[in-house]
């Protein structure tokens, strides 16, 4: 029997010129196309934190109203982005690049940009809707006038 030769191959001992450019290349390409979309504003995850947080100071308004029988209202400021509950000296403030919208009873209208939601003690409210958008993602938060329920629609 004839024996046996084993090939030695060449070692490679790391990465050719071309080999790295083309790695620096992709990359390159891969940061111009997907840092626009990372860094456009408000993130998806930031505007329903907004709509959530519309919706925690809503039910908070309302479960007021209901635990000390009295009303409690909830005031949007539209252009200064922001909301404030009855009897709570704290604003809270929404994101710059989120846009607000009310669509509310109209005499809750304060002025051109503010306006209220109303909760009665028995649960109910004057209902409305607020929508919270940004970079054509928006959420409505949406009060419901008999029950006072407030729910978060995409």
């Amino acid at each position: 029997m004839g024996r046996q030769q084993k090939v030695a191959w060449p070692q490679q001992a790391g990465f050719t010129l071309i080999e790295l450019l083309v790695v620096v290349v992709i990359m390159a390409m891969t940061y111009a196309l997907a840092s626009p979309m990372v860094s456009s504003g408000v993130s998806g995850t930031e505007l329903k934190a907004s709509a959530r947080q519309l919706a925690a100071g809503l039910r908070k308004a309302r479960s007021d109203a209901v635990s000390r029988r009295q009303e409690s209202v909830l005031t949007v400021d539209v252009e200064g982005r922001q909301f404030q509950l009855s009897g709570d000296q704290r604003i809270y403030r929404l994101p710059k690049s989120v846009a607000v919208k009310l669509f509310t009873a109209e005499s809750e209208l304060v002025n051109g940009s503010t306006g209220a939601i109303r909760f009665f003690p028995d649960g109910g409210s004057t209902g409305g809707r607020v929508t919270v958008s940004a970079h054509g993602r928006q959420y409505d938060v949406d009060i419901n006038w008999l029950t006072g329920q407030v729910s978060i629609l995409d």
